[in-house]
């Protein structure tokens, strides 16, 4: 154990970029103010009308996603399968491109784990009836402690969508407006099925958001999956071989590795990793 700890601080002081500014004061004036604004314009209409059939059917198609149960499995699968695949690359190419997996794996893992972690936990401890009690409670009803239906606030369900589109949005970022869009969407879902008001689900995106944001910075301290960029605002993706001149991005080699296995009519012709531009 004291040898890995080593190892991260080793890493943490070769880093040599600079702290990036978050501007984590503006971010947490708006999210605080949209919580309010919900709370008091939005969260009694909502609670006190019925979703439709139709909707609701739609929400219950969709709102699982937001469970954190698969998301785990599949991480934790990545973190083991690319540390054991490194092991026994045969390159340093290879052994570099399952790392990044592995690398990958855990980041997500820690994200929805802890996010989802602290959402509980605040929710138990906050108390707030859900909304098949607002007319029992309306929206200011509070008792910690008291059981799932008094677990409305945070939402544990967006806390986890956050979190994995924020994640998919720093590692991706060329792709940030359709994850966030993707966020918002399935986010709601959890209004469609009368599970939560929408200051629930606004506080647990922002929430999973920041959890991600926040261990995107500390992986980039120690040299993992991220740099540090002053002048960006938030860690900018490393590339996996910075040598190299304009390497395709990730999602193109991935997607080059899976299509000739998807269609083996076609087979996979050409190199594991081509030459691109990187967009990045």
């Amino acid at each position: 154990m004291k040898s890995i700890f080593a190892s991260l601080e080793k890493r943490r002081r070769r880093c040599s970029g600079c702290m990036p500014h978050l501007r984590w004061q503006s971010c947490l004036f708006v999210t605080v103010n949209a919580v309010i604004i919900s709370l008091l314009l939005f969260d009694g209409p909502v609670g006190g009308e019925n979703v439709p059939a139709a909707m609701r059917r739609v929400g219950l198609m969709l709102t699982d996603f937001g469970k954190s149960d698969w998301i785990i499995v599949v991480s934790a699968f990545l973190l083991f399968q690319g540390w054991a695949s490194s092991r026994i690359a045969t390159t340093a190419r290879d052994r570099l491109q399952a790392l990044r997996i592995s690398c990958i794996g855990g980041y997500l893992l820690t994200s929805i784990a802890l996010s989802g972690l602290v959402a509980n936990l605040l929710k138990r401890l906050i108390g707030r009836a859900r909304p098949e009690h607002f007319q029992e409670y309306g929206i200011f009803s509070f008792s910690p402690l008291s059981g799932h239906s008094f677990e409305s606030f945070p939402s544990g369900h967006a806390t986890t969508i956050g979190a994995f589109f924020a994640a998919f949005a720093l590692l991706f970022p060329r792709y940030r407006i359709a994850f966030l869009a993707c966020a918002l969407w399935l986010g709601m879902t959890r209004l469609m099925v009368g599970a939560h008001y929408p200051s629930d689900v606004i506080a647990g995106l922002a929430l999973g958001g920041w959890f991600s944001m926040m261990l995107a910075t500390a992986y980039a301290r120690h040299g993992f999956l991220f740099r540090l960029d002053g002048t960006a605002g938030w860690p900018q993706p490393k590339r996996l071989f910075p040598a190299l001149k304009n390497p395709a991005p990730f999602e193109r080699r991935a997607w080059s590795v899976v299509s000739g296995i998807i269609n083996p009519w076609r087979g996979y012709l050409g190199p594991l990793f081509p030459a691109g531009r990187s967009g990045r």
